[in-house]
């Protein structure tokens, strides 16, 4: 898979401000409680910084006067203050932890939803584990941004600008001194949020990536065990996780000099502070309770600058999280060409299924090479089943996920019963069309939903036929028999079951359009009479395309259709073009030679 497809590139510089204001819309509706929590903890900080000049009156007042109980006083209002700030801190957290879990689960349900509209071309170019971390990791970024970073960049900002009016009031040369770190600590935060936003996308890239890696190895352990691969699998995860490790090490570095300026400027500029303050106050020209205010204030202003440098560090990662977050929000659902909600059948049956002029090319193919379908006419008659024939790579499977509109034919049209695929939505074509994979895949749900997934409004009668066709008794001697849970991927069963298991899923709804891609091909020569006789009921009822390449499944049509190079080149019963084609005598022998399947996406097969 091209990295580029994977990590894809930004059109422009990123600003990290674009990115984070793109959360507005998510944001708008509890924006009220995000507000208000806000001005909490202004309020909370706002109170700390009152204890300095209650200190100075302690220490200009009564401690000057020797007067215990004004100490005492002092003292109280102190500790009512640091209460005061507690509870509103909690009342912020309060505010915010209810509604930004609903924003993250908002959010993803919104990315889930777009993720199941995505054409299957986008799902060809993104690695799984690509998907997944953002859907993961990336959101929980940005609800954790939302609920603290955000609020208290807002919050330090004015905690210090408000520290700053307490210091110059209370002595302005002073101030004047601890305010000389201010611009270096500009131009440091501008040149450290250019590097760490790239170490921070590299980071959550290779996340991705490993995700990737280890979801591939969970699913495809069998075949890792089979054939001995887990010492290179396991060096694949350890390059993997070098790299990253690496990538995070770089970030640490980043931020450890950033945390080492931002902590070392200001405690300079405090020295001399105190050094200048102490030989004022032994000049009599400042009072003690003065300098320990100004000094007090200035302290409980140190952890708001400090935590600038994380505040950044963790506004760079959200902006990151927002911009791999949305590249998936912004790709195109491609727009519904038509609105009709199917075909009506005629008094005679209708037309069937006709191909006029199809052709293809995958989205992601390079320029310049040769379409893979390059112009088929084929037609289907009402009623009729028609067995698709070809050597590997001629364009069968492409050629099957035209008709539900797994992809868009680049040319030609398809109609079904007279009406233009591309006329229909979506929805509407896919309650008339069923399709069985060769590679089938079931879900991790009980066999009647994964079955039912075919048909919903179906009925336990419904079901039971569809089990009996594709010849599923094996469900009645499983443990909870329908309600039985199949396991991830349905590895739990055989090959030849999960096959009948999603031929059950094609046939359940009794569909006006059958559309069956070797659904076959893992049966034993016993089963697969079985369901081969009992296919022959459905197939009398409906109009069927099935991808053939056995004589036996070849059997069960009325007609074939021999693919080559893109092209349906022999048309004719099974017995005319044994008689008529060398080529179809040779696939039917057994005698097949596999071809190069063409470039520029899936599988053509």
């Amino acid at each position: 898979m091209p990295e580029s497809t994977i990590h894809p590139a930004p059109d422009r510089p990123r600003s990290a401000v674009r990115s984070l204001l793109r959360l507005w819309p998510y944001v708008r509706p509890v924006s009220h409680r995000l507000f208000g929590s806000a001005g909490v903890a202004v309020v909370a900080s706002c109170l700390a910084l009152l204890i300095p000049l209650v200190l100075k009156w302690i220490v200009d007042g009564p401690v000057a006067d020797h007067d215990p109980s004004g100490v005492w006083l002092g003292g109280g209002v102190v500790l009512l203050l640091g209460l005061l700030e507690a509870g509103l801190f909690g009342i912020r957290r309060w505010l915010v932890a209810r509604p930004m879990a609903g924003l993250e689960a908002s959010m993803r349900a919104e990315l889930y939803q777009r993720l199941q509209r995505l054409p299957v071309a986008f799902h060809d170019r993104w690695g799984s584990g690509q998907l997944l971390s953002r859907a993961t990791n990336d959101l929980q970024i940005l609800r954790m941004f939302l609920t603290f970073p955000m609020v208290f960049l807002a919050v330090n900002g004015a905690t210090i600008v408000a520290g700053f009016a307490i210091l110059f009031f209370q002595h302005w040369s002073l101030g004047l001194i601890l305010l000389v770190p201010v611009v270096p600590l500009v131009f440091l935060c501008a040149y450290f949020e250019a590097r760490y936003q790239q170490a921070s996308r590299l980071a959550q890239d290779q996340v991705g990536d490993l995700t990737t890696l280890v979801e591939e190895s969970v699913l495809g352990i069998r075949i890792i065990k089979a054939f001995g691969r887990h010492r290179s699998q396991a060096e694949a995860f350890r390059r993997q996780s070098r790299e990253l490790r690496g990538t995070e090490l770089r970030k640490a570095r980043l931020l450890a000099d950033l945390w080492m300026v931002i902590t070392a400027l200001p405690d300079v500029a405090l020295g001399a502070a105190l050094v200048l303050g102490a030989t004022q106050v032994a000049d009599g020209d400042l009072s003690a309770g003065t300098l320990v205010a100004f000094l007090s204030t200035a302290l409980a202003l140190r952890w708001p600058v400090e935590s600038l440098g994380w505040l950044l560090s963790f506004s760079n990662e959200a902006a990151t999280a927002a911009d791999r977050v949305f590249e998936v929000l912004d790709s195109e659902i491609p727009p519904e060409t038509g609105e009709g909600t199917g075909p009506e059948v005629t008094a005679g049956g209708g037309d069937g299924i006709r191909f006029s002029g199809v052709r293809f090319r995958y989205p992601d193919a390079p320029e310049g090479t040769p379409d893979l379908l390059t112009g088929i006419d084929l037609h289907i008659r009402s009623g009729e089943t028609v067995a698709l024939v070809g050597s590997t790579g001629s364009g069968k499977t492409t050629l099957t996920s035209l008709i539900p509109r797994l992809y868009e034919p680049t040319g030609g049209r398809i109609t079904l019963d007279g009406a233009d695929s591309a006329g229909l939505s979506r929805s509407a074509l896919r309650r008339i069309v069923a399709t069985a994979f060769e590679e089938p895949t079931l879900f991790s749900a009980s066999v009647r939903e994964n079955v039912l997934m075919g048909a919903p409004d179906a009925d336990e009668a419904d079901l039971l036929r569809a089990l009996e066709i594709a010849q599923c008794d094996f469900v009645h001697k499983l443990p909870q028999g329908v309600e039985t849970q199949v396991g991830e991927q349905g590895l739990s069963l055989s090959g030849g079951q999960r096959q009948r298991l999603a031929l059950a899923r094609a046939v359940v709804g009794r569909p006006r359009f059958l559309v069956l891609d070797d659904p076959l091909s893992a049966l034993d020569v016993h089963t697969e009479a079985l369901v081969e006789a009992a296919l022959r009921q459905v197939l009398a009822t409906t109009t069927a395309l099935v991808v053939a390449h056995r004589p036996s499944t070849v059997m069960l049509a009325d007609r074939v259709a021999l693919m080559a190079d893109g092209r349906v080149t022999e048309v004719g019963t099974h017995h005319e073009l044994l008689a008529t084609s060398a080529e179809y005598r040779r696939l039917m022998s057994g005698q097949d030679e596999p071809a190069a399947v063409p470039s520029g996406g899936g599988a053509a097969g």
